[in-house]
């Protein structure tokens, strides 16, 4: 069986960082976001901030495999912007994770090889600035057992490093939500299914730790 990668990168706490090239002012911001909601919101609230800023750009990275991302250059040249707050987001290997790069023009034109340093190295200071933690991808499912087998499921889920998060009861049976780590699981739902009066009542849930 293939390993399963339940272990990801992410932003705990926001940053934040001002780098300044030839007068040009860049404000970048790095934050967590669970969503492609989130992304929109918060660029909105810094474009209605900085309503008089020349450029709002940036890139976001979603998914506990990171196979979520978007870069947006908001009028600069090509891959000059975007594409290199991307990049870094990329080489942290963070996930849930958006940055925003604030520009306001000095007058002096950088050309596109001078932009990418300048949104490179402003997104790389807000996410020095940040704090990055890693995380570990879980999952719940749900499982049905006569009261008279409920010790021996109890059982294995302990010996599975897993965690009953839930319980409830019926006049014949013992209802459980177990939580476990996402590579554990496919181990603890074959030991479970050795439980023949066991059932399984549901599809697991990914949540985070």
């Amino acid at each position: 069986m293939p390993d399963v990668k339940d272990v990801y990168r992410t932003l705990t706490h926001p940053g934040e960082a001002v780098y300044t090239e030839k007068r040009s002012r860049f404000l970048a911001f790095a934050y967590h976001v669970d969503t492609e909601d989130d992304v929109r919101r918060i660029t909105a609230e810094l474009r209605k901030k900085y309503y008089d800023a020349r450029h709002v750009c940036y890139a976001y990275v979603l998914g506990f495999d990171g196979g979520k991302s978007r870069a947006n250059d908001d009028g600069e040249p090509s891959g000059s912007a975007g594409k290199p707050i991307l990049g870094r987001l990329r080489a942290l290997d963070v996930t849930f994770t958006l940055v925003v790069v604030v520009r306001y023009f000095g007058g002096v034109k950088l050309g596109a090889g001078g932009l990418a340093v300048a949104y490179k190295t402003a997104a790389a200071a807000a996410l020095d600035a940040a704090v990055i933690e890693e995380k570990i991808v879980k999952t719940v499912f749900r499982v049905r057992v006569p009261y008279a087998d409920a010790d021996v499921a109890m059982r294995f889920v302990r010996e599975g490093m897993a965690d009953i998060v839930e319980r409830d009861y019926t006049d014949t049976c013992t209802l459980l939500a177990i939580s476990v780590r996402l590579c554990d699981e496919p181990s603890l739902r074959e030991r479970l299914g050795k439980i023949l009066s066991l059932a399984f009542i549901d599809d697991d849930e990914s949540e985070t730790k």
